[in-house]
């Protein structure tokens, strides 16, 4: 009886925003990236490896670092990736589907307005992707997220979860309505 795990770990660097909070630092996974991470139904809590907190309100302020950070994944609004391919392998992070559309799109939260990119197999479905399914956590390619009351917070990410549970509103940006002047 082999006494390892079979699954291969590593750790990547990850921006993580909560309400009050800006958690940098590595999660471990496995070879299904942070989506197979954030979307485990199994797991409730993840663990921030080497993390460095700062308060919202002064972003870039180092308020402490630990270790180890657990937390709760219903309280993490948005997890930034430095990288795409970090969000895991193609067919787990586009749902399977080797046909796909891409929607220019702004999220808001009660804490963040996110603007980027969906890529989503057919037409653009809110109720769907909001309350079908079992990802929680749904991925937003070349994203932009601002703080709504302190607009010095913006991370820039290639690949980006968003808790869908957190969502207020989305909109897509080529049925914005252009002004009359």
């Amino acid at each position: 009886m082999a006494l390892t795990s079979p699954r291969t770990y590593r750790f990547l660097p990850a921006d993580i925003l909560t309400s009050g909070y800006r958690a940098v630092g590595k999660i471990m996974v496995t070879s299904n990236g942070a989506m197979g991470l954030f979307n485990d139904p199994t797991r409730s809590a993840i663990e921030v490896n080497d993390a460095r907190l700062a308060r919202l309100l002064m972003p870039t302020k180092l308020v402490d670092h630990f270790e180890i950070v657990r937390m709760m994944k219903t309280h993490v609004y948005a997890i930034c990736l430095s990288r795409r391919e970090d969000l895991g392998p193609q067919a787990l992070v586009r749902g399977g589907y080797t046909s796909i559309v891409e929607y220019p799109i702004r999220i808001t939260t009660q804490m963040f307005e996110i603007e980027g990119v969906m890529e989503l197999p057919g037409r653009f479905d809110f109720t769907a992707l909001i309350t079908e399914g079992s990802r929680e956590f749904l991925p937003i390619f070349n994203a932009t997220l601002t703080s709504i009351l302190i607009p010095n917070l913006r991370v820039e990410s290639p690949g980006m979860l968003i808790n869908r549970k957190q969502v207020d509103l989305m909109a897509l940006l080529n049925q914005r309505v252009k002004s009359e002047n």
